[in-house]
């Protein structure tokens, strides 16, 4: 689907940055389909397989990766949701909320998949609401500390050191200030346990808040 009235973000799909190459599409490309194919036993899915198939066709050809490619940037600084209540932030409070939803959601993707759970620029940028122009000192930050690491496919992954830094509380941002996620966002499994602070009150942000 490349109308932006039903957006759907093939890059997302073949979990694949928009820096891709030819290359790298169609290896992941087989890659996804052989583990979605409806043949196979163990981890088939038709649903899965015709969106990696059509996503496939759409990033290989090039004159539909371009008007694709239209709709993925026009689409990418649309939403500020994270800055809607409190416009007055200073600089330093925002980021530090940016770091914060960034892990959140990293750590979240991957818990549901230890070896190669990320999420690409795009994802984050709807998650949190934030345009791609906010998220470029935050992302560079967080991989500079070592918190955040870019898997083989392009995608953001957290690292055990980012991992910590939640567990201690390092990224934490009172509660109030964060916007809650909606329930089918949120991993079934609650995503962690709750860490403690330095008077024993209860912060369980891994995952069941975010942005």
């Amino acid at each position: 689907m490349e109308n932006a009235s039903e957006f759907v973000n093939h890059y997302e799909t073949l979990q694949l940055s928009q820096n891709a190459d030819g290359e790298t599409i169609e290896r992941v490309y087989r890659l996804l389909a052989k583990r979605y194919h409806p043949d196979n036993k163990v981890s088939g899915d038709e649903t899965r397989f015709r969106a990696v198939r059509e996503a496939y066709e759409v990033l290989a050809d090039p004159e539909r990766r371009a008007r694709f490619d239209v709709h993925y940037d026009e689409r990418s600084g649309t939403h500020w949701r994270i800055f809607e209540q409190e416009a007055a932030l200073t600089d330093q409070a925002r980021d530090q909320r940016i770091f914060h939803g960034v892990l959140s959601l990293l750590y979240a993707a991957r818990r549901r998949d230890p070896e190669d759970g990320g999420l690409g620029s795009l994802h984050l940028e709807e998650m949190l609401g934030v345009p791609r122009e906010h998220l470029e000192f935050p992302i560079w930050y967080l991989k500079r500390r070592g918190y955040v690491e870019t898997l083989t496919s392009g995608m953001y992954a957290i690292t055990v050191d980012g991992i910590d830094s939640l567990h201690d509380d390092e990224m934490g941002v009172p509660d109030n200030r964060l916007l809650r996620r909606s329930d089918d966002e949120v991993p079934a499994d609650g995503a962690g346990a709750p860490s403690q602070n330095g008077d024993g009150a209860s912060h369980d942000r891994m995952a069941g808040h975010a942005i």
